[in-house]
């Protein structure tokens, strides 16, 4: 009867409480008119979305502006957090600059036996590295990342360090990969902010691109078709998105990284730690028609240097430069502005734009070409926007004793016309 008894209570277990690992995305359909609830979300959220009613569940979230570069709204978004599926991201990018995509691929016992969700490969099965791109992208398989991973660098350890390695090129100093999947571990973590610059660089690859911008596909295993779906709930269902991808662990917590583009604007949008599948894509939107209803590209450059210009024009022979062989000093901006000539900025701080020019008029020779003399201020309703340094344009080296003669004799005829009269 003991025996009995624990086998009913395992049984019970089992099938009463399915463990979740990643992206389980036959656990539950909470939306069964998904397409339509998107909308109703959008469409309320965007009469009314401002940075001050913006209710989020999610516990870490950015919008970056793939453009300036710019955080257009932050929650946490430099906080260390787990990532989930969105490591796949990163797993992505590493094989499609390390291996032919038309390499075929036994997969292993290891890759085959991984939990969580699943492209549904089996030991032995053969399938292309480009099919499990698509198998681990659109429906975030964990088999298809071990067996890309161990395609590549032969074990996931390896990959793992090829991943940090990419990372660190990429100058993202609080993400830490130790697998392809993203399944629950202390030391595999990420921000939402760097997630949103590594989605940015995968999105420049015209591979990646294409897979999470695809909402159906067939891949082929062992000369078998299978259709695919993607997991990202917003693809095809809200206007301008275009990708990226999905994440769940129990740690994580639902997880969803946007990228989408309206006219000239172009962000990433990532959730991170959200409680529900719901609350990630109702969050998901309320930034995204949030950044678009208030944001908008401000041309830096032309602004600045036009401001510059009239300056320069009012305010003749400015500078004094003290023991230096001239005054002539022409100030211009430092390469800043050639790297960022556009700002993403709010709408209604566009109409008060004004700029200040901070720069000291009495110099010490010598001054050297580049020499950082001061700054112009872009500001409005008294919130700086941005600061832009002022350099000299040319060297102005200081005065030696043959200086001092040549400039006396230079000098002498107008003294001495002057004592005469």
């Amino acid at each position: 009867m003991k025996k009995i008894f624990l086998i009913l209570l395992t049984c019970f277990f089992i099938f009463t409480f399915k463990p979740v690992y990643c992206d389980d995305v036959d656990e539950d359909e909470e939306n069964l008119d998904i397409a339509g609830e998107i909308q109703n979300i959008a469409m309320e959220t965007s009469s009314n979305v401002d940075s001050n009613n913006l209710t989020l569940n999610s516990r870490s979230c950015v919008v970056l502006d793939r453009k300036t570069k710019q955080i257009l709204y932050g929650k946490n978004e430099k906080n260390r957090v787990k990532m989930a599926s969105t490591t796949k991201i990163m797993t992505a990018t590493v094989v499609i600059e390390n291996i032919s995509l038309d390499k075929i691929v036994e997969v292993s016992k290891k890759a085959a036996n991984t939990g969580g969700s699943r492209l549904g490969l089996k030991t032995g099965d053969k399938i292309s590295v480009r099919d499990l791109l698509y198998g681990l992208l659109m429906r975030s398989g964990n088999d298809a990342a071990v067996a890309l991973a161990e395609t590549v660098s032969g074990s996931v350890p390896e990959f793992a360090k090829l991943m940090n390695k990419k990372a660190k090129s990429l100058g993202l100093s609080n993400t830490n990969f130790e697998s392809p999947h993203g399944l629950d571990s202390d030391n595999h973590y990420t921000t939402a902010y760097e997630l949103a610059l590594l989605t940015d660089y995968a999105l420049k690859n015209s591979t990646f691109l294409n897979i999470v911008g695809t909402k159906n596909y067939t891949v082929t295993i062992n000369g078998y078709p299978k259709l695919l779906s993607n997991t990202n709930e917003l693809l095809g269902n809200l206007n301008g998105v275009y990708g990226v991808k999905t994440g769940f662990t129990n740690g994580a917590n639902r997880c969803l990284v946007t990228s989408c583009k309206r006219r000239d604007m172009d962000i990433i949008c990532v959730v991170l730690g959200a409680d529900t599948k719901n609350f990630r894509t109702q969050d998901s939107i309320k930034l995204i028609e949030y950044t678009f209803k208030n944001f908008e590209y401000f041309n830096v450059k032309d602004f600045a240097t036009n401001f510059l210009e009239n300056w320069k024009k009012n305010n003749p022979n400015y500078f004094f430069v003290d023991k230096g062989v001239s005054n002539n000093i022409d100030i211009v901006f430092d390469g800043s502005i050639e790297k960022t000539p556009i700002i993403s900025i709010k709408k209604e701080l566009t109409p008060s734009l004004k700029a200040s020019i901070d720069v000291n008029p009495y110099l010490c020779a010598p001054v050297k070409s580049k020499d950082v003399l001061g700054t112009l201020t872009i500001s409005s309703q008294n919130q700086c926007i941005l600061k832009l340094n002022l350099v000299s344009n040319s060297d102005v080296r200081k005065m030696e004793p043959l200086d001092y003669l040549l400039r006396f004799f230079r000098d002498y005829p107008y003294q001495l016309e002057s004592s005469i009269f």
